[in-house]
């Protein structure tokens, strides 16, 4: 009977596998439905498991590649839609580019799950429990690989479908011991398993496996402490096409001076503006010309003076803003900054976005682009520039803060000064480039990143999805309305010990990439009895 399914002479069986691109496409768009904002987990699971039979009905490793390119180029098509959106907040592009730009994007990353195909046909071969194993560990390889090649792309890891509700973590507790590239590896295995049981019509034992799953996904967080640090996160709800409008800028800092004044209890506290919501140049020495057109006029100092009363004594702000990088008297580029303030309007320290986003703030391939009437989503004509990496800000009594502003969040092992461990990691962003589609999606990444690290995550965004998340990836609260104002008063919530992934980083995943395909080796070796029915 195992023979007959995989051979396609059960009527179902017969119509996926008779045609195996279609299927591949299918397989990459379910798979993509696990995903926030949807959250279908099974079907993450599902996708893979026809993916994993597809592989298996494969003549060697490049048709296995075209399978898992195929794969991918519907599953990223889907799953990042919403850059689409982002098209629609300039004026230099057709907003209609954007709906190209989606699936051109697939196009590259679906290079990944055809890698990590080829990867599981080679190592794997067709029999169902090794290639199950080949694709787990091939899975952690080509995701680990996707994260860095061409400064990286790590949105949507494949273990991202298995994060559980707000409340809880899912299977994603686990990530102090897999990493997200591990996590993922974790999914492809689980997929594949489903298809090798699925194969010899052991339905019992694959709805076993779904079931713990789902054990999984809902077992409570153990138990966490408070913290005693008191913090304020604004959300002022700026609205995306609101954001560069000169007229608005004065209106827009009162909103957000009001939403940030103290309570009448107030005592110690950390504010935390977003990415993106002051207009203003917090520091001194540029041309006068650009400071012109800002709520303070041509004032830095007056700018960080009225900041520092409206956050009143006893509280540290750290807010989103922009430096220039000046020579011969113009602006040659910029940085993309977190500024601390003190209530004197003092500088008290600052960190510079590393990981910049490609076509957002800069221009890649510049000289061939831009005279074919490419720019940057971002308005400006010159690009930002790419601060030094990871760093940790020792705030004194308020803290040791790390700061990953807003994509930076994606890129698992690479947000934190494992020299210098911070306390909490601050996450600024704009989400209001992103639809429905993009906000829970950083937010999901946003709480693997606290899992991993063991550190609590504070994110303060324009329009959402403002959250204060855990060491153990619980959102302890958030403001639940895409483009509404709010804010959150609440405490830091304390750090874990430092987890295996943050001591070894993206070291850890490998290891388990080699472990698993070299079990799969092992696997393959095995001959006679019940084994040689599904191996």
């Amino acid at each position: 009977m195992a023979a007959a399914v995989r051979e396609g002479r059960v009527p179902v069986a017969r119509a996926f596998l008779a045609h195996p691109r279609l299927s591949g496409l299918a397989c990459g768009l379910v798979a993509a439905l696990g995903f926030p904002p949807l959250g279908l987990w099974p079907f993450t699971l599902l996708g893979v498991a026809g993916l994993a039979a597809l592989l298996a009905r494969t003549s060697g490793w490049r048709q296995a590649a075209w399978i898992g390119w195929l794969f991918g180029l519907a599953h990223f098509t889907f799953a990042n839609n919403w850059i689409a959106t982002a098209f629609t907040y300039q004026a230099n592009m057709p907003a209609a580019l954007g709906w190209a730009a989606v699936p051109l994007l697939a196009v590259y990353l679906a290079v990944y799950p055809a890698i990590g195909a080829a990867i599981a046909r080679t190592v794997g071969g067709t029999r169902p429990v090794p290639l199950a194993l080949a694709l787990g560990g091939g899975w952690i390889v080509s995701e680990w690989l996707r994260s860095w090649v061409f400064t990286g792309y790590a949105w949507d890891p494949l273990g991202l479908a298995l994060l559980g509700p707000f409340d809880r973590p899912g299977l994603a507790a686990l990530l102090p011991w897999l990493g997200t590239y591990g996590l993922s590896g974790l999914t492809a295995l689980i997929g594949g398993g489903l298809a090798a049981l699925l194969a010899i019509r052991a339905w019992w034992r694959a709805l076993a496996v779904l079931a713990l799953t789902m054990v999984g996904m809902y077992l409570p967080a153990p138990p966490s402490r408070e913290g005693t640090l008191a913090v304020t996160l604004v959300q002022p709800g700026f609205r995306q096409e609101e954001l560069d409008r000169r007229d608005l800028y004065e209106r827009q800092f009162a909103d957000l001076a009001r939403m940030t004044a103290p309570r009448r209890d107030a005592g110690q506290r950390l504010v935390l503006w977003p990415e993106s919501g002051l207009p203003d140049y917090l520091r001194d020495g540029y041309p006068r010309h650009y400071y012109l057109g800002a709520t303070a006029g041509a004032d830095p100092r007056f700018a960080r003076t009225r900041i520092g009363q409206v956050i009143g004594p006893g509280s540290l702000l750290m807010t989103g803003a922009v430096d220039l990088e000046i020579a011969d008297g113009r602006a040659v580029g910029a940085y993309n900054v977190v500024t601390v303030l003190d209530p004197a309007g003092n500088i008290r320290g600052s960190y510079s976005k590393a990981h910049l986003v490609p076509y957002g703030e800069y221009l890649a391939l510049r000289w061939l682009l831009e005279p074919l009437g490419a720019s940057r989503l971002v308005a400006g004509s010159f690009d930002f520039i790419p601060g030094p990496g990871p760093r940790t800000l020792d705030l004194g009594a308020y803290g040791r803060a790390g700061i990953q502003i807003c994509y930076e969040i994606i890129f698992s092992g690479q947000v934190v000064d494992r020299a210098h461990r911070p306390e909490f990691i601050f996450n600024p962003s704009n989400d209001g480039w992103f639809g429905h589609f993009g906000p829970p999606q950083h937010l999901a990444q946003a709480r693997m990143r606290a899992i991993e690290e063991g550190l609590p995550v504070l994110r303060a965004t324009v329009n959402g999805i403002s959250a204060v998340v855990d060491a153990r990836g619980v959102v302890r609260a958030h403001l639940p309305t895409i483009h509404v104002p709010g804010r959150i008063d609440t405490v830091v919530p304390p750090a874990l010990p430092a987890t295996l992934f943050a001591r070894t980083g993206n070291v850890l995943p490998l290891a388990w990439a080699i472990l698993i395909l070299a079990a799969c080796v092992l696997v393959r070796r095995r001959r006679g009895g019940y084994a040689a029915d599904i191996i």
